[in-house]
């Protein structure tokens, strides 16, 4: 009786082990990431012509993310959020597409983004994936942007 109790009581840790360390993996999403023009693509256009993202850890579950770059015609960019991956909106600064947004986590790897102009839904989708390796962070977005023009980008990240 005592082995079977042992036995019981050793898979049990191990589950919760198991769970325990799943829990608490590190964001694959956190870290400063560079934008690579080159593998991206933007329709329509321009293309930046740099951003780098720095995505810090914020609360439970959540992120501080903010992004600073050179658009396609030479101008600084500047957006931020903080907010969880819990899909409820939070306030997005700085991005003229949309001023809310909301992070859903898939999985540890994978995100599912929407976004709101002035309390109304955008038709733009988008899904970040970080690969397997933690190397590369991809966002393919999808829909029509707040000047009605179909979008098709997918933006790929590297990390530095």
């Amino acid at each position: 009786m005592i082995r079977k109790t042992s036995v019981v009581f050793a898979a049990a840790f191990l589950v919760a082990s198991a769970i325990s360390v799943a829990a608490f993996s590190p964001d694959p999403n956190i870290g400063t990431w560079n934008l690579n023009v080159a593998k991206s693509k933007f329709s329509p256009g321009p293309a930046p012509k740099s951003q780098t993202l720095k995505i810090e850890a914020w609360g439970d579950d959540g992120v501080k993310y903010t992004s600073d770059g050179v658009d396609g015609d030479g101008k600084p960019t500047h957006t931020e959020f903080q907010g969880k991956y819990d899909g409820k909106f939070v306030a997005f600064k700085g991005n003229p597409e949309a001023d809310m947004l909301a992070y859903a986590r898939i999985d540890a790897n994978h995100l599912d983004v929407l976004t709101q102009l002035k309390g109304k839904p955008t038709q733009m989708a988008g899904k970040i994936v970080v690969s397997a390796d933690g190397k590369t962070r991809t966002l393919t977005q999808t829909g029509k942007n707040a000047k009605g023009e179909m979008v098709n980008n997918t933006i790929v990240y590297e990390k530095q």
